[in-house]
């Protein structure tokens, strides 16, 4: 569980580490705010595209062989072990414990900078990932050869074009790409809206940055207590309410610089907890239809997550003007955008959802 906890952390750990560093960044390499939000969008490219090859290869041999590719992997490997509910449950518990990585993270990589510079933080990230990598050989197999799926090289883009004409798996990937849009707009934004707008120091704003992970961490606490009451189809639909009016408190304060840092950093924490009620329910949800094909049912909703958020942060960069307001645009933008698979209904499938 602790080497999933990590698997599942390598997308906050490799970006949150640096946040606080990106003005002096910027700085040092004699470039602009908008080229450093960019390398938020340059890592998501490779980040989202490759879920889409290694999600298929995880159903074709097993998770065990490929588990380099950790945060697909890990996925498909709880629901292997679990039914939806419960497997919203589980990825839940694992997203909270995981959670202490990016709670940490801004605030360790204010004080690297303040004591080695902003290029001991990738140092750093080097030897997170040779610990994790050692951690492997714990890992088993989840998935035994009997339940493999092997479809042909050929047909993969078939086959996600077949998993996305299923209304669940369609509603489910909507509204984790509108939420995510949302989500690394905060990530690219906030430090230059926080640190450069409002004179926060970088130390200080791994404080206000784990204020939100704390929020992640206590609504994925109480989606493990909701979803044996209401299941994963009605809490999501809650987290998507969630998103969506804090999204757009938010845009109101960053248009118009109410309530200072603070109209930004109150619904920025309560946007991202959202994150609790939504990501694991549209996973488990998702995958709950599709057991054999766990990993591209991951692959397919992580890589339009991670694919929204490349264009979220690649925004941030591109509106960019010195004020947070852009960044509040594009938050408001996704959560609006939760409304609509929140609203629509997925048609009635053979397994049941409670709540549906």
């Amino acid at each position: 569980m602790a080497v999933l906890c990590a698997l599942m952390g390598f997308a906050s750990i490799s970006t949150d580490f640096y946040l606080p560093a990106m003005p002096a960044m910027a700085a040092s390499l004699h470039a602009r705010q908008a080229q450093m939000e960019w390398t938020i969008s340059a890592y998501l490219v490779g980040f989202s595209l490759g879920q889409l090859v290694w999600g298929p290869i995880g159903d074709r041999y097993g998770r065990k062989r490929p588990i380099a590719a950790g945060l697909v992997l890990s996925r498909a490997m709880v629901r292997d072990l679990y039914g939806p509910d419960k497997a919203g449950q589980m990825l839940s518990t694992l997203i909270t414990v995981m959670a202490v990585a990016p709670l940490v993270g801004p605030w360790l990589g204010g004080q690297v900078l303040l004591v080695a510079g902003w290029r001991a933080i990738f140092w750093l990230l080097v030897v997170i990932g040779v610990v994790t990598g050692l951690g492997l050989a714990t890992v088993p197999e989840t998935l035994p050869a009997e339940r493999r799926q092997i479809v042909p090289w050929g047909d993969l883009a078939g086959q996600y074009g077949r998993l996305l004409r299923d209304a669940t798996v369609l509603r489910c990937a909507s509204i984790g790409a509108a939420y995510y849009l949302g989500v690394y707009a905060y990530v690219a934004g906030t430090s230059f809206a926080y640190i450069t707008y409002h004179h926060v120091s970088p130390q200080h704003y791994g404080l206000l940055f784990g204020a939100g992970i704390i929020g992640i961490m206590g609504a994925n606490m109480a989606n493990v207590r909701l979803l044996p009451r209401f299941g994963g189809a009605r809490v999501m639909r809650w987290g998507g309410w969630m998103a969506c009016m804090s999204g757009v408190a938010l845009a109101l304060a960053a248009s118009t610089d109410f309530g200072g840092l603070w109209g930004l950093v109150l619904p920025c924490f309560v946007f991202v907890s959202a994150s609790g009620l939504i990501v694991a329910n549209a996973m488990a949800q998702a995958m709950a239809g599709h057991p054999a094909q766990a990993g591209a049912v991951s692959a397919l909703l992580g890589a339009t997550q991670y694919g929204s958020g490349m264009v979220g942060a690649a925004l941030i960069g591109l509106l960019a003007d010195g004020t947070p307001r852009p960044m509040g645009w594009v938050i408001g933008l996704g959560g609006l955008a939760c409304l609509v698979p929140v609203l629509v209904k997925a048609r009635p499938r053979s397994i049941h959802e409670h709540g549906s």
